[in-house]
């Protein structure tokens, strides 16, 4: 290169008028004018159009003949008020005459447009993604990750946070989701196990002395994928000791705000509204609940348990119970045709059917209200807040059935509606999660976080008396109905946590063969301790207004966790599966 970059093309502005400049990129665009050419250059700022003038260079001007889209240029001009300007141009004002212009490489044409709205199908995307994220989007959006990521390190660490790595290769242990394995070559049959999240060395960590910790750390989760997981993902991991529930919260609500505010340059005020887990399900069947619209859950056990109609009843014999939602001021917004696709939906979620009622001028519209009485249905119309023009439907079933029907049913009748704004955030904490689920397949209880969760002080004898009523001190945060963090005060004591282990139908052998490193640590003076782990790629991907978390991932994974770009995973080659003393057979 002969001529040296002065200057990013998106930087430039009226002041510069007059400046000569030399700047490199890639051409977006050509345009042939006959005795003028233009050219949009790009680099990672933005671009400028450069004009090719054969009065002013007879030799860059032939040069500029040659270019094509992507060729790698490098041009001296000088900067002039532009005649046409364009307003939707950062740099619309102004352009680049240029004397010189170097060809630095040249580029075949490319197999997808470099522009957001190429309408390519995302297995080709990311087949090129070297070509992808070129994209003003996908560049804008990493560039926003990277900003995010640079104001939780300087937040942590103007807060006494120290940034320690933890291993990627460590021992395999039960987590709640399959870990992804790696053969020892050294250790012919032992694996190691790549981190899930690093949470007993982080709890060692504090055993250690630490006090205060974090690292923005890759975790690894064998699980089937969606828009907003993938198999390899980032957290911002953090654990404090000699802290309580209330100090974790009141530091990651600071951490949050200087976030938006430095990020987005939005004002989030604290403190964030908190729910426990019992009311996020009871109203928004979702312990994630977007609040951003309304539609919340509404009980109706009392009033429909000895009405005619059976599916209510019965749900409520067996157990289960009747929830409905009222899309209201929207009901006529609904034919028939779309309530049915609707209960195709709620079918989904393991629901059975969809009942509804419309309120018209003309009074009640509904397949199901010849089972009422007047006296039933005023009463479901008044609990429901039901008036003219409101849609509401019901679903009888088991109660998760129940909140997970109409849980995603609210969400999905608020974008069919667009009632979503995605300019708007809105925080939520959860707290108070069940100190334990119940695994029907393992037909045992296992911990609805971690085996490592301390319960609230008044539920630690229900962990074995009635385990289902012992809630945790446990806390999620949600935004805009993703979960974008997650975390609790541990066990620090030996004798509690061999209780909890206890609960979870581990004996004492098995609790030291999976986790004994760490009760071995317990021994020797533990501090109270707990932390939180927000989800990096989650949370860009709300910022950057994203529905898939793959738009802020660098070199992601597709749904079925493979790469086009490098086609991974391959196939290893018999030398390789010798030396780890492996055989692989794969079953029809």
């Amino acid at each position: 290169m002969n001529l040296k970059r002065t200057h990013m093309c998106g930087t430039l502005n009226r002041e510069n008028i007059g400046d000569v400049v030399t700047l490199s990129g890639w051409v977006q665009k050509r345009r042939d004018l006959g005795g003028l050419i233009f050219v949009d250059l790009r680099d990672r700022s933005g671009l400028m159009q450069i004009v090719f003038d054969n009065d002013v260079s007879e030799k860059a001007f032939k040069d500029a003949e040659k270019l094509g889209s992507e060729y790698v240029i490098t041009i001296k001009g000088k900067i002039y008020e532009r005649q046409s300007k364009n307003p939707n141009m950062p740099t619309g004002d102004i352009e680049v005459f240029a004397e010189e212009i170097e060809i630095l490489n040249e580029s075949q044409t490319p197999p997808i447009y470099i522009k957001d709205d190429d309408d390519v199908s995302e297995n080709l995307r990311l087949k090129y993604r070297y070509l992808d994220l070129r994209k003003p989007t996908m560049q804008k959006n990493l560039m926003l990750r990277h900003k995010v990521a640079q104001v939780v390190r300087n937040f942590l660490s103007n807060e006494g946070f120290l940034e320690i790595e933890t291993p990627m290769l460590t021992k395999t242990t039960p987590e709640g989701a399959r870990d992804y394995l790696v053969p020892s070559r050294v250790n012919p049959g032992k694996f190691f196990g790549l981190p899930q999240s690093p949470q007993m060395l982080k709890q060692l960590l504090m055993v250690s002395g630490m006090e205060r910790y974090f690292q923005i750390v890759k975790c690894f989760r064998d699980e089937d994928l969606r828009a907003d997981r993938q198999p390899e993902f980032t957290q911002i991991d953090c654990e404090m000791s000699f802290v309580d529930v209330e100090d974790i919260i009141a530091i990651n609500e600071r951490l949050l705000q200087t976030i938006f505010k430095e990020v987005m340059n939005v004002d989030i005020q604290l403190p964030i509204p908190r729910i426990s887990y019992k009311e996020a399900m009871d109203r928004f069947g979702s312990d994630k609940p977007d609040i951003r619209f309304g539609f919340e859950l509404v009980d109706l056990c009392e009033i429909v348990k000895n009405c005619g109609f059976k599916v209510f009843t019965s749900a409520i014999e067996n157990g289960g119970a009747v929830k409905a939602i009222n899309i209201k001021g929207h009901g006529d917004q609904f034919s028939r045709k779309d309530i049915t696709k609707l209960e195709d939906y709620v079918k989904t979620y393991g629901a059975k059917g969809l009942a509804w009622i419309k309120v018209t001028d003309e009074g009640v519209t509904s397949p199901i209200a010849k089972f009422f009485t007047d006296e039933e249905m005023q009463a479901v119309l008044k609990a429901t807040d039901a008036a003219v023009g409101d849609l509401v439907l019901f679903v009888a079933d088991k109660m998760q059935v129940v909140y997970d029907a109409l849980g995603h049913l609210r969400v999905e009748v608020a974008k069919i509606l667009n009632l979503i704004n995605k300019d708007e955030f809105k925080l939520l904490w959860v707290t108070e999660f069940p100190l334990f689920e119940y695994d029907e397949e393992e037909g045992r209880y296992a911990a609805k976080h971690h085996p490592f969760t301390s319960p609230m002080d008044e539920d630690i004898e229900l962990m074995v008396s009635n385990p289902e009523m012992a809630r945790a001190k446990a806390y999620d945060i949600v935004l805009n109905g993703y979960e974008i963090g997650g975390g609790s005060i541990r066990i620090h004591s030996s004798d509690l946590q061999q209780k909890m282990f206890k609960a979870l139908g581990f004996s004492e052998e098995e609790a030291w063969d999976k986790f004994g490193f760490l009760l071995e640590a317990f021994k020797y003076g533990t501090p109270p301790h707990g932390g939180i782990a927000f989800g990096l790629d989650r949370l860009v991907m709300i910022l950057a207004r994203e529905d898939n978390i793959r738009q802020v991932i660098a070199f992601p994974k597709t749904q079925n966790a493979t790469c086009p770009l490098t086609n991974a995973p391959t196939v290893a080659d018999d030398k390789q599966l010798k030396e780890l003393s492996i055989k692989v057979q794969i079953e029809e």
